[in-house]
């Protein structure tokens, strides 16, 4: 059943009015959906902090965004990498020293695939540590500041999340016994989802105003795959992108846009391509598979979260 509320071409930025006076984050925004989101932001006025991992690219991402939409243009980077929970704390503090107002935090940045198990600075099975760890405990940090201005947490997933085991391997989360690329990234975006779910739950609690909503890209031609996944894996992605079954990173980023500033949206969905098999089409609310907000596996994701990261949320 295809996704109506948006007609028949889907979402696209001419929903967009003037966002002039807002402010938005989006973290991994130097390449592919999140630079193109940060492309739609601009465009349109608002205010756009990068908060990446390599400070090179992120300064060259910013000068190419001033050369089209000129110096005034309102965009910055702060250095954050994910994988470094000490970088995350330092990142947003720096944010809540120079950053009033929050009207959405995107949780945009991740790695895929790796093809060998490796382990974060802080002792995390990467993908998860990266993915999952980074974004719960950056979304902690900032809450306040975007409970303020009754702002958005969006949460990029991916179709990743069907696959794999479809649950939480608790019993052995560093995946020190059966690591395979494949269903440790699997896990990684659906523990992303569990998070986001789970907080919505929290927040309806505890009468707070923050909304959480989740998106995915579709099949677009973004650099993940090309920059953390094996060779295989790239190549089928390379010879997959030459069809009809990919589409721009332009329109990759169209669900976090939504996601980030449409009205009227549910939180309890997963919104993307409602196309051929959700990978491709218009943009609207697809598929959601009940394992991704199973209850009680969210609530024992939380608490060990909270463990892992060494941050309690008071939710």
């Amino acid at each position: 059943m295809a996704d109506t509320q948006f007609g028949p071409k889907g979402w696209t930025p001419d929903a967009l009015s003037s966002l002039a006076g807002k402010t938005y984050l989006i973290t991994g925004a130097n390449a592919g959906a999140g630079f193109q989101a940060a492309r739609t932001l601009l465009s349109k006025g608002a205010a756009v902090v990068m908060l990446n991992r390599s400070a090179e690219k992120s300064a060259a991402a910013v000068a190419d965004l001033k050369k089209e939409f000129g110096e005034n243009a309102d965009v910055r980077f702060i250095r954050m990498d994910l994988a470094d929970l000490a970088s995350v704390r330092a990142a947003a503090a720096e944010i809540l020293e120079t950053t009033p107002r929050i009207d959405a935090l995107i949780c945009n940045a991740a790695i895929a695939q790796v093809p060998t198990r490796q382990l974060t600075k802080d002792g995390f099975e990467s993908q998860l540590g990266t993915n999952h760890y980074g974004h719960f405990l950056l979304c902690g940090l900032l809450f306040a500041r975007i409970e303020q201005s009754k702002g958005r947490i969006v949460v990029v997933a991916s179709l990743g999340y069907k696959l794999g085991i479809r649950t939480i391997q608790f019993d052995d989360m560093n995946w020190d016994k059966n690591y395979s690329a494949n269903p440790v990234y699997s896990q990684s975006k659906l523990a992303q989802m569990m998070f986001a779910y789970e907080l919505q739950d929290r927040i309806k609690s505890a009468g707070k105003s923050v909304k959480v909503y989740v998106c995915h890209p579709g099949s677009s031609a973004t650099s993940l795959i090309s920059t953390s996944g094996g060779l295989m894996t790239r190549i089928a992605f390379y010879l997959m992108s030459l069809s009809p079954m990919v589409q721009s990173a332009e329109k990759g980023a169209y669900p976090e846009v939504m996601c980030a500033t449409q009205n009227g949206l549910e939180q309890r969905a997963l919104y993307g391509p409602t196309g051929r098999m959700e990978w491709v089409g218009p943009v609207g609310k697809g598929t959601l598979e009940p394992h991704a907000h199973d209850k009680a596996v969210m609530t024992r994701l939380w608490d060990l979260s909270q463990t892992a990261t060494g941050f309690n949320w008071n939710l």
